[in-house]
């Protein structure tokens, strides 16, 4: 009787608990790509993307004229000097790829720069949204596999009500 007693008050704290956790999903990508800010971080990604290839591009200019030069010469030269030649193209070229590598880490860096005030501004909205709709948990949906999962719990409308930011009419 005993167990009975205690099998029956361990199901009832377990649903009493179950009862209070409000598990809520947002696609916060969705959000992001609709706040207004969005468009003038691309546009400043974009621009700051321009100047690193413009100054990638007078390199490789540089180069390709070394190389035709070179070309030209090839004959002419001595061993020493078709040696250092080679030494130096060698060297330019290696020197462009690692530009390249690096522009390509700018260009992360400066997007991730530019995007942390909109991620930051999201997040505030989604915990003021979170307390007031008395969500314990809200997972997003960009990354995270489910099998099903309510609708009614995605808090993503709210959010974006939130924000301030409309909604488009879907096209027909």
């Amino acid at each position: 009787m005993k167990s009975k007693i205690i099998f029956i008050c361990i199901a009832f704290f377990s649903i009493v608990s179950i009862a209070q956790s409000k598990v809520g999903t947002i696609d916060s990508e969705y959000i992001v790509g609709l706040m207004p800010e969005t468009k003038i971080v691309l546009k400043r990604s974009k621009d700051y993307g321009a100047k690193l290839d413009s100054s990638f591009s007078i390199k490789l200019k540089l180069y390709q004229t070394k190389v035709e030069a070179y070309k030209k010469n090839e004959k002419t030269l001595g061993a020493l000097a078709k040696k250092t030649e080679i030494a130096e193209l060698t060297q330019m070229e290696a020197d462009i790829k690692q530009y390249q590598q690096n522009g390509n880490k700018l260009m992360q860096l400066k997007k991730n720069e530019l995007m942390r005030p909109l991620y930051k501004k999201l997040s505030d909205a989604i915990t003021a949204v979170s307390k007031a709709g008395n969500y314990t948990q809200v997972l997003t949906l960009t990354g995270n596999q489910f099998a099903y999962i309510d609708n009614k719990y995605d808090i993503t409308d709210l959010v974006i009500k939130h924000l301030g930011i409309k909604i488009p009419e879907a096209k027909k």
